[in-house]
């Protein structure tokens, strides 16, 4: 079965930083597109960042220069190192998985940033 579980959430002050994970199985990871989104409530899910089988990587123009997109392939697992962390960026953040066109995703990791 297909499986990705997102940790590394948690209560940090703005300014402060956070580095997610995401741990799958189940998956050809080498062969994956990941991507990392976040979702409040009332608000579509956005994608953060992403980074490609091949190594390119792309993020969301609001995060540009604080996140960092990595994958580790002995270990299957992706990151989402966060820095300057702003209160408007509390969410939940969800891990995904892609491979001509099919989507997985993980349950999602709560960020709350206080002020």
């Amino acid at each position: 079965q297909v499986q990705l579980v997102e940790s590394g959430g948690g209560l940090v002050k703005a300014g402060g930083s956070l580095r997610l994970s995401c741990a799958t199985s189940g998956i050809i990871f080498r062969l994956n597109a990941m991507g990392w989104y976040r979702q409040t409530p009332g608000k579509q899910r956005e994608l953060v960042a992403a980074i490609t089988s091949g190594g390119s990587r792309n993020y969301a123009e609001s995060v540009m220069g604080r996140f960092t997109i990595s994958s580790d392939n002995a270990k299957n697992t992706v990151y989402l190192q966060m820095n300057s962390l702003k209160p408007g960026e509390a969410a939940v953040y969800y891990c995904n998985s892609n491979s001509v066109g099919r989507d997985y995703w993980g349950q999602g990791t709560q960020v709350t940033v206080s002020s």
